[in-house]
Protein backbone atom coordinates (compact mmCIF):
# COMPACT_ATOMS: atom_id res chain seq x y z
CA UNK A 1 0.00 0.00 0.00
CA UNK A 2 1.03 3.37 -0.89
CA UNK A 3 0.74 6.85 0.92
CA UNK A 4 0.84 10.49 0.11
CA UNK A 5 0.16 13.70 2.10
CA UNK A 6 -1.26 16.37 2.23
CA UNK A 7 -0.38 19.37 4.40
CA UNK A 8 -2.61 22.34 3.98
CA UNK A 9 -2.00 25.95 5.34
CA UNK A 10 -0.85 28.86 3.66
CA UNK A 11 2.02 29.50 6.34
CA UNK A 12 3.84 26.72 5.45
CA UNK A 13 4.45 28.04 2.37
CA UNK A 14 6.30 30.77 3.47
CA UNK A 15 9.90 30.54 4.47
CA UNK A 16 9.18 30.63 8.75
CA UNK A 17 6.97 27.41 9.14
CA UNK A 18 8.18 23.75 7.90
CA UNK A 19 5.68 21.54 8.19
CA UNK A 20 6.98 18.54 10.82
CA UNK A 21 3.83 16.59 11.01
CA UNK A 22 4.46 14.96 7.37
CA UNK A 23 7.86 13.20 9.78
CA UNK A 24 5.70 11.84 12.00
CA UNK A 25 3.21 10.21 9.49
CA UNK A 26 5.98 9.00 7.67
CA UNK A 27 7.45 7.47 10.22
CA UNK A 28 4.08 5.56 11.59
CA UNK A 29 3.34 4.68 8.22
CA UNK A 30 6.86 2.89 7.51
CA UNK A 31 6.63 0.69 10.31
CA UNK A 32 3.16 -0.89 8.79
CA UNK A 33 4.97 -1.17 5.47
CA UNK A 34 3.05 1.45 3.95
CA UNK A 35 5.13 3.80 1.39
CA UNK A 36 4.72 7.55 1.52
CA UNK A 37 5.43 8.42 -2.43
CA UNK A 38 4.44 11.83 -2.38
CA UNK A 39 4.07 14.52 0.13
CA UNK A 40 2.84 17.95 -1.13
CA UNK A 41 2.08 21.30 0.86
CA UNK A 42 -1.57 23.07 -0.80
CA UNK A 43 -2.26 26.92 0.72
CA UNK A 44 -5.57 27.87 1.84
CA UNK A 45 -7.29 28.11 -1.29
CA UNK A 46 -10.53 25.71 -1.88
CA UNK A 47 -10.26 24.68 -5.51
CA UNK A 48 -6.27 23.60 -5.44
CA UNK A 49 -6.41 21.83 -2.49
CA UNK A 50 -9.72 19.69 -4.17
CA UNK A 51 -7.50 19.18 -6.97
CA UNK A 52 -4.40 18.10 -5.24
CA UNK A 53 -7.03 15.48 -3.24
CA UNK A 54 -8.58 14.08 -6.51
CA UNK A 55 -5.04 13.97 -7.71
CA UNK A 56 -3.58 11.82 -5.06
CA UNK A 57 -6.73 9.64 -5.05
CA UNK A 58 -5.84 8.96 -8.32
CA UNK A 59 -2.74 7.31 -7.76
CA UNK A 60 -2.31 6.30 -4.52
CA UNK A 61 -4.07 3.65 -2.05
CA UNK A 62 -4.19 6.46 1.27
CA UNK A 63 -4.30 10.36 1.49
CA UNK A 64 -3.50 11.58 4.76
CA UNK A 65 -4.35 15.56 5.03
CA UNK A 66 -2.92 17.45 8.02
CA UNK A 67 -4.34 21.31 8.73
CA UNK A 68 -7.46 23.28 8.01
CA UNK A 69 -9.74 21.81 10.47
CA UNK A 70 -9.82 24.61 12.81
CA UNK A 71 -12.99 27.44 13.00
CA UNK A 72 -11.61 29.74 10.85
CA UNK A 73 -12.75 30.89 7.22
CA UNK A 74 -9.40 30.08 5.40
CA UNK A 75 -9.57 26.40 7.25
CA UNK A 76 -10.70 24.79 3.60
CA UNK A 77 -9.60 21.08 4.45
CA UNK A 78 -13.23 19.39 5.34
CA UNK A 79 -15.13 21.66 2.24
CA UNK A 80 -12.04 20.81 0.05
CA UNK A 81 -12.58 16.58 0.68
CA UNK A 82 -16.20 16.97 0.22
CA UNK A 83 -15.50 18.76 -2.72
CA UNK A 84 -13.21 16.43 -4.35
CA UNK A 85 -15.58 13.57 -3.15
CA UNK A 86 -18.71 14.59 -4.42
CA UNK A 87 -20.21 14.74 -0.63
CA UNK A 88 -22.01 17.20 1.38
CA UNK A 89 -21.12 18.25 4.73
CA UNK A 90 -23.17 17.02 7.75
CA UNK A 91 -23.24 19.29 10.86
CA UNK A 92 -22.75 16.63 13.92
CA UNK A 93 -24.72 17.65 16.74
CA UNK A 94 -22.29 14.96 19.27
CA UNK A 95 -19.08 17.21 18.22
CA UNK A 96 -20.57 20.41 19.28
CA UNK A 97 -21.57 19.19 22.26
CA UNK A 98 -18.10 18.03 22.45
CA UNK A 99 -17.17 21.41 21.60
CA UNK A 100 -19.58 22.90 24.46
CA UNK A 101 -18.46 20.71 27.14
CA UNK A 102 -14.87 21.34 26.53
CA UNK A 103 -14.69 25.32 25.95
CA UNK A 104 -16.98 25.19 29.55
CA UNK A 105 -14.31 22.94 31.27
CA UNK A 106 -11.93 25.46 30.54
CA UNK A 107 -13.77 28.44 31.60
CA UNK A 108 -13.99 29.97 28.12
CA UNK A 109 -16.63 31.16 26.31
CA UNK A 110 -16.90 29.56 22.66
CA UNK A 111 -17.03 31.18 19.60
CA UNK A 112 -19.43 31.35 17.24
CA UNK A 113 -16.98 30.02 14.48
CA UNK A 114 -16.39 26.61 16.36
CA UNK A 115 -19.13 25.71 15.11
CA UNK A 116 -17.08 24.89 11.56
CA UNK A 117 -15.74 21.85 13.82
CA UNK A 118 -18.59 19.92 14.05
CA UNK A 119 -19.14 19.16 10.37
CA UNK A 120 -17.91 15.93 9.09
CA UNK A 121 -17.77 15.08 5.42
CA UNK A 122 -20.61 12.85 4.44
CA UNK A 123 -20.05 8.66 5.42
CA UNK A 124 -16.86 10.28 7.60
CA UNK A 125 -16.10 8.63 11.17
CA UNK A 126 -14.81 10.70 13.01
CA UNK A 127 -11.85 10.30 14.75
CA UNK A 128 -11.34 12.17 18.54
CA UNK A 129 -9.18 14.38 19.75
CA UNK A 130 -8.10 14.02 23.40
CA UNK A 131 -5.83 17.09 22.81
CA UNK A 132 -7.96 19.57 21.03
CA UNK A 133 -10.74 21.00 19.79
CA UNK A 134 -10.72 19.42 15.80
CA UNK A 135 -12.26 15.90 15.54
CA UNK A 136 -9.94 13.80 12.87
CA UNK A 137 -11.71 12.00 10.13
CA UNK A 138 -11.65 8.85 8.56
CA UNK A 139 -12.98 8.19 5.34
CA UNK A 140 -13.47 5.06 2.71
CA UNK A 141 -13.98 5.81 -0.85
CA UNK A 142 -13.89 3.16 -3.72
CA UNK A 143 -11.34 0.96 -1.80
CA UNK A 144 -9.12 4.35 -0.98
CA UNK A 145 -8.46 5.60 2.16
CA UNK A 146 -8.72 9.40 3.43
CA UNK A 147 -7.56 10.67 6.70
CA UNK A 148 -8.22 13.91 8.05
CA UNK A 149 -5.91 15.44 10.85
CA UNK A 150 -5.41 18.57 12.55
CA UNK A 151 -2.25 20.70 11.78
CA UNK A 152 -1.15 21.26 15.83
CA UNK A 153 1.51 18.36 16.37
CA UNK A 154 0.39 17.32 19.62
CA UNK A 155 -3.28 16.50 18.53
CA UNK A 156 -2.40 14.68 15.26
CA UNK A 157 0.36 12.77 16.87
CA UNK A 158 -2.37 11.40 19.55
CA UNK A 159 -5.06 11.31 16.88
CA UNK A 160 -2.74 9.09 14.68
CA UNK A 161 -1.63 6.80 17.50
CA UNK A 162 -5.21 6.49 19.40
CA UNK A 163 -7.33 6.23 16.64
CA UNK A 164 -5.69 5.72 12.86
CA UNK A 165 -3.75 2.96 13.73
CA UNK A 166 -5.92 0.22 15.30
CA UNK A 167 -7.59 0.88 11.91
CA UNK A 168 -5.05 0.94 9.70
CA UNK A 169 -3.80 -2.52 11.52
CA UNK A 170 -7.56 -3.96 10.63
CA UNK A 171 -6.64 -2.83 6.80
CA UNK A 172 -2.70 -2.76 5.80
CA UNK A 173 -1.70 -5.55 4.66
CA UNK A 174 1.67 -5.84 6.41
CA UNK A 175 4.64 -5.82 5.16
CA UNK A 176 8.00 -4.65 6.47
CA UNK A 177 10.53 -1.96 5.81
CA UNK A 178 13.87 -1.99 6.44
CA UNK A 179 17.20 0.48 5.78
CA UNK A 180 20.68 0.75 5.15
CA UNK A 181 22.23 3.95 6.15
CA UNK A 182 25.55 5.36 4.63
CA UNK A 183 27.50 8.70 5.19
CA UNK A 184 30.59 9.35 3.10
CA UNK A 185 33.19 11.99 2.48
CA UNK A 186 35.78 12.40 0.07
CA UNK A 187 34.03 12.48 -3.18
CA UNK A 188 31.72 14.53 -5.02
CA UNK A 189 28.46 13.09 -5.71
CA UNK A 190 28.65 12.33 -9.84
CA UNK A 191 31.69 10.32 -8.79
CA UNK A 192 30.00 8.25 -5.87
CA UNK A 193 26.91 7.78 -7.97
CA UNK A 194 28.95 6.51 -11.37
CA UNK A 195 31.49 3.95 -8.70
CA UNK A 196 28.21 2.61 -7.08
CA UNK A 197 25.58 2.49 -9.47
CA UNK A 198 27.03 -1.07 -11.23
CA UNK A 199 26.21 -1.79 -7.64
CA UNK A 200 22.63 -1.19 -6.75
CA UNK A 201 21.00 -0.85 -10.39
CA UNK A 202 20.81 -4.92 -10.32
CA UNK A 203 18.03 -4.96 -7.35
CA UNK A 204 14.31 -4.01 -8.38
CA UNK A 205 13.02 -3.70 -5.41
CA UNK A 206 15.94 -1.78 -3.48
CA UNK A 207 15.08 2.09 -3.26
CA UNK A 208 18.94 4.16 -3.45
CA UNK A 209 18.75 7.69 -3.09
CA UNK A 210 21.80 9.49 -2.81
CA UNK A 211 21.47 12.78 -0.72
CA UNK A 212 24.82 15.78 -0.61
CA UNK A 213 25.22 18.39 1.55
CA UNK A 214 28.56 20.06 1.97
CA UNK A 215 31.20 17.94 1.73
CA UNK A 216 29.45 15.17 3.11
CA UNK A 217 27.38 12.48 1.08
CA UNK A 218 24.32 9.96 2.49
CA UNK A 219 23.24 7.18 0.73
CA UNK A 220 20.18 5.25 1.81
CA UNK A 221 18.70 2.07 0.79
CA UNK A 222 15.49 0.73 1.53
CA UNK A 223 13.86 -2.38 0.83
CA UNK A 224 9.60 -3.04 1.56
CA UNK A 225 9.15 -7.16 1.52
CA UNK A 226 6.64 -9.22 2.99
CA UNK A 227 8.83 -10.32 5.50
CA UNK A 228 11.51 -8.57 8.11
CA UNK A 229 13.82 -11.50 6.72
CA UNK A 230 13.66 -11.03 3.12
CA UNK A 231 13.75 -6.99 3.55
CA UNK A 232 16.78 -6.86 5.75
CA UNK A 233 18.53 -9.57 3.17
CA UNK A 234 17.98 -7.44 0.13
CA UNK A 235 19.07 -3.98 2.03
CA UNK A 236 22.43 -6.56 3.59
CA UNK A 237 23.59 -7.54 0.02
CA UNK A 238 23.13 -4.24 -1.51
CA UNK A 239 24.96 -2.63 0.98
CA UNK A 240 27.70 -4.86 1.28
CA UNK A 241 28.17 -4.56 -2.70
CA UNK A 242 28.66 -1.05 -2.16
CA UNK A 243 30.50 -1.12 0.66
CA UNK A 244 33.02 -2.94 -0.95
CA UNK A 245 33.34 -0.24 -3.55
CA UNK A 246 33.33 2.87 -1.46
CA UNK A 247 35.96 1.22 1.53
CA UNK A 248 36.98 3.53 3.82
CA UNK A 249 35.18 7.00 2.20
CA UNK A 250 32.30 5.29 4.67
CA UNK A 251 32.29 6.75 8.00
CA UNK A 252 29.10 6.44 9.77
CA UNK A 253 26.37 3.48 9.19
CA UNK A 254 24.75 4.98 12.09
CA UNK A 255 24.16 8.29 11.41
CA UNK A 256 26.86 9.80 13.22
CA UNK A 257 27.97 13.08 11.49
CA UNK A 258 31.81 13.06 11.04
CA UNK A 259 32.92 15.35 13.71
CA UNK A 260 31.30 12.19 16.32
CA UNK A 261 33.23 10.16 14.52
CA UNK A 262 36.51 11.86 14.07
CA UNK A 263 35.79 12.58 17.94
CA UNK A 264 35.37 9.53 19.06
CA UNK A 265 38.18 7.95 17.33
CA UNK A 266 40.52 10.62 19.45
CA UNK A 267 39.04 9.91 22.92
CA UNK A 268 39.15 6.16 21.94
CA UNK A 269 43.17 6.79 21.36
CA UNK A 270 43.45 9.25 24.39
CA UNK A 271 44.54 11.64 22.21
CA UNK A 272 43.58 15.51 21.94
CA UNK A 273 43.27 18.40 19.13
CA UNK A 274 43.95 21.58 18.38
CA UNK A 275 42.54 23.98 15.36
CA UNK A 276 44.35 26.88 13.98
CA UNK A 277 41.74 28.58 11.03
CA UNK A 278 41.81 30.93 8.64
CA UNK A 279 38.99 31.11 5.61
CA UNK A 280 37.20 28.54 7.72
CA UNK A 281 36.77 31.49 10.75
CA UNK A 282 36.15 29.39 14.02
CA UNK A 283 33.76 27.10 12.36
CA UNK A 284 36.07 24.27 12.17
CA UNK A 285 36.31 24.45 16.59
CA UNK A 286 32.78 25.59 16.40
CA UNK A 287 31.54 22.11 14.36
CA UNK A 288 33.88 20.10 17.32
CA UNK A 289 32.53 21.97 20.05
CA UNK A 290 28.93 21.29 19.18
CA UNK A 291 29.64 17.30 19.81
CA UNK A 292 28.94 16.83 23.56
CA UNK A 293 31.85 15.74 25.43
CA UNK A 294 34.08 16.93 22.94
CA UNK A 295 36.10 19.08 25.65
CA UNK A 296 38.12 15.35 26.30
CA UNK A 297 39.54 15.72 23.43
CA UNK A 298 39.58 19.41 22.13
CA UNK A 299 42.08 21.35 24.29
CA UNK A 300 41.45 24.48 21.34
CA UNK A 301 42.64 26.57 19.14
CA UNK A 302 43.38 30.13 17.49
CA UNK A 303 42.07 32.08 14.43
CA UNK A 304 44.36 34.03 12.36
CA UNK A 305 42.91 35.33 9.71
CA UNK A 306 45.84 37.89 8.80
CA UNK A 307 49.01 37.01 8.06
CA UNK A 308 50.37 38.62 11.33
CA UNK A 309 48.28 36.67 13.16
CA UNK A 310 49.15 33.39 11.60
CA UNK A 311 52.92 34.81 12.14
CA UNK A 312 52.72 36.24 15.93
CA UNK A 313 50.36 33.80 17.54
CA UNK A 314 51.50 30.16 15.36
CA UNK A 315 54.90 31.04 14.72
CA UNK A 316 54.44 30.95 10.62
CA UNK A 317 58.06 31.79 9.20
CA UNK A 318 57.76 35.26 7.31
CA UNK A 319 59.95 34.24 4.51
CA UNK A 320 57.03 31.29 4.06
CA UNK A 321 54.25 33.78 3.50
CA UNK A 322 56.56 36.07 0.94
CA UNK A 323 57.67 33.26 -0.85
CA UNK A 324 54.34 31.02 -0.94
CA UNK A 325 51.67 32.86 0.06
CA UNK A 326 49.27 32.86 3.29
CA UNK A 327 47.99 30.47 0.79
CA UNK A 328 49.94 27.33 0.02
CA UNK A 329 51.52 24.05 1.51
CA UNK A 330 54.06 25.42 3.54
CA UNK A 331 52.10 27.84 5.41
CA UNK A 332 49.07 25.34 6.31
CA UNK A 333 51.70 23.14 7.28
CA UNK A 334 53.52 25.51 9.63
CA UNK A 335 49.99 26.37 10.98
CA UNK A 336 49.35 22.98 12.20
CA UNK A 337 52.84 22.48 13.69
CA UNK A 338 53.04 25.86 15.24
CA UNK A 339 49.34 25.23 16.93
CA UNK A 340 50.15 21.60 17.81
CA UNK A 341 53.28 23.04 19.56
CA UNK A 342 51.69 26.07 21.46
CA UNK A 343 48.72 23.96 22.90
CA UNK A 344 50.50 20.42 23.52
CA UNK A 345 47.84 18.86 21.22
CA UNK A 346 48.67 15.36 20.04
CA UNK A 347 47.58 17.01 16.64
CA UNK A 348 46.72 20.08 14.74
CA UNK A 349 43.94 20.59 11.94
CA UNK A 350 44.70 23.84 9.84
CA UNK A 351 43.12 25.50 7.12
CA UNK A 352 44.18 28.65 5.06
CA UNK A 353 42.05 29.63 2.11
CA UNK A 354 40.01 31.87 -0.28
CA UNK A 355 36.35 31.71 0.76
CA UNK A 356 35.40 34.17 -1.73
CA UNK A 357 33.69 35.93 -3.36
CA UNK A 358 37.07 37.79 -4.26
CA UNK A 359 40.46 36.55 -3.39
CA UNK A 360 42.91 38.44 -1.33
CA UNK A 361 45.65 36.55 -2.29
CA UNK A 362 47.18 37.49 -5.73
CA UNK A 363 47.07 34.56 -8.07
CA UNK A 364 44.74 32.29 -5.98
CA UNK A 365 41.04 31.77 -7.18
CA UNK A 366 38.16 31.96 -4.90
CA UNK A 367 37.17 28.32 -3.35
CA UNK A 368 41.06 27.22 -3.70
CA UNK A 369 42.22 25.98 0.06
CA UNK A 370 45.10 23.92 2.03
CA UNK A 371 44.26 21.57 4.72
CA UNK A 372 47.50 21.08 7.01
CA UNK A 373 47.16 18.30 9.60
CA UNK A 374 50.54 18.17 12.00
CA UNK A 375 51.12 14.60 14.34
CA UNK A 376 53.63 13.08 16.32
CA UNK A 377 55.50 11.97 13.16
CA UNK A 378 55.37 15.62 11.22
CA UNK A 379 53.03 17.40 9.10
CA UNK A 380 51.28 17.36 5.91
CA UNK A 381 49.23 19.25 4.06
CA UNK A 382 46.44 18.49 1.02
CA UNK A 383 45.23 20.87 -1.68
CA UNK A 384 41.26 21.46 -1.93
CA UNK A 385 39.06 23.43 -4.70
CA UNK A 386 35.78 23.95 -3.39
CA UNK A 387 32.96 25.97 -5.25
CA UNK A 388 29.62 27.61 -4.07
CA UNK A 389 29.34 30.68 -2.14
CA UNK A 390 31.29 31.76 1.03
CA UNK A 391 29.57 30.12 3.68
CA UNK A 392 29.29 26.79 1.58
CA UNK A 393 33.06 26.51 0.83
CA UNK A 394 33.82 27.15 4.58
CA UNK A 395 31.41 24.30 5.46
CA UNK A 396 33.34 22.25 2.85
CA UNK A 397 36.79 23.27 4.13
CA UNK A 398 35.46 22.16 7.84
CA UNK A 399 34.24 18.83 6.54
CA UNK A 400 37.68 18.11 4.54
CA UNK A 401 39.64 19.23 7.45
CA UNK A 402 37.99 16.25 9.68
CA UNK A 403 37.83 13.78 7.11
CA UNK A 404 41.69 14.19 6.64
CA UNK A 405 42.15 14.26 10.64
CA UNK A 406 39.84 10.72 10.41
CA UNK A 407 41.61 9.32 7.59
CA UNK A 408 44.83 9.89 9.61
CA UNK A 409 43.36 8.29 12.68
Amino acid sequence: MNAEIIAVGSELLGSDRIDTDSLFVTDQLNALGVEVVQKTIIGDHLDRLARAINDSLSRCDMVILSGGLGPTEDDLTREAVASALGRKLVFDEATLQFLRERFARLKRVMAETNRRQAYLVEGAAKLRNSNGTAPGQWIENDGRIIILLPGPPRELEAIFIEECLPRLLERVPRQMIRTRFFRVAGMPESELDQLIAPAYKPYTNVVTTILAAAGDLQVHLRARCDTAEQAESLVEEAGARIKALLGDRIYSENGDALEVVAGGMLRARGATLAVAESFTGGLLAATLANVPGSSDYLVGGMVTYTAEQKIRLLGVDPALIEQYTVVSEPVAKAMAEGARQKTGATYALSTTGEAGPQSATPGVEPGTAWIGLATPNGAKAVPMRFTGGRNLVRQFGVQAALNLLRREL
